[in-house]
């Protein structure tokens, strides 16, 4: 198999990984983790389908506040709630007095309040920031924030030691400057069309992803499956609060 047909069965893959997108048929069984680096990249079709569902719903002459709802109905869509998944389980987990117990309530599959509270809050402060921003919530910020939530993610993913054996945190990681390096520049491509705004935007992601990765280390002792949902999805409501401020 070539190279380029490689990358074109990992760049599917990861959006099989990712979202409810279709992808067709991928030859062979690629690695997850030769995937990684196309994390960023499903955040180009994620931003686009959230994006043009908001810009519809302005133009049809809803609100602000509708619009909002609207785009953020959409990314569940897409993603069938993966990440906000991982959000709530992280969240619950963190109420657990060790690391086995957090580890534990972090694979039941039932929402806690801990979890209800954190997304319900998460996803607030997403439609408010969507809802203050209006029209000014352009095709591109969502392309570009969808892009370095999951370049967050990734990182995540690379950076810290999975924290239990098996699980998509466990089956994915391993060494990967490289795909780290890959990942990074489709985020940064992806920023670009954001101008001056771009660099508070991918700080106010990057401490926000951060945050979330060293309660991970420090209470779980690495990144799992949900604490990379949780990344992704704080680092995302953190993008779109900062772009409503500036």
């Amino acid at each position: 198999m070539s190279p380029m047909r490689r990358r074109w069965n990992e760049a599917r893959l990861a959006l099989v990984l990712l979202t409810r997108l279709p992808a067709g048929r991928i030859d062979g069984t690629p690695d997850l983790s030769h995937a990684r680096w196309a994390y960023p990249l499903v955040g180009l079709p994620v931003g686009l389908v959230a994006g043009l569902v908001h810009w519809g719903a302005l133009w049809l002459g809803a609100s602000g506040a509708v619009a909002a709802v609207a785009a953020l109905a959409a990314l569940v869509a897409v993603t069938g709630g993966l990440h906000h998944d991982g959000l709530a389980d992280f969240a619950d987990g963190m109420g657990g007095a060790d690391r086995a117990r957090r580890l534990e309530i972090m694979r039941d599959s039932r929402l806690g309040s801990y979890g209800l509270l954190a997304l319900g809050l998460t996803l607030a402060a997403m439609g408010a920031a969507l809802a203050d921003l209006g029209a000014a919530a352009t095709l591109a910020a969502f392309v570009a924030i969808a892009a370095v939530s999951r370049c967050a993610m990734l990182a995540a993913l690379v950076l810290l030691p999975p924290a239990r054996g098996d699980g998509l945190g466990a089956a994915a990681n391993g060494q990967g400057a490289g795909a780290l390096a890959a990942g990074g520049a489709t985020a940064l491509v992806c920023l670009l069309p954001l101008g001056a705004s771009a660099a508070p935007v991918a700080l106010a992601m990057a401490a926000a992803a951060a945050a979330i990765a060293l309660t991970a280390r420090h209470r779980l002792g690495g990144q799992t499956g949900d604490v990379l949902g949780a990344v992704q999805l704080a680092s995302e409501a953190a993008g779109w609060l900062a772009l409503s401020l500036i």
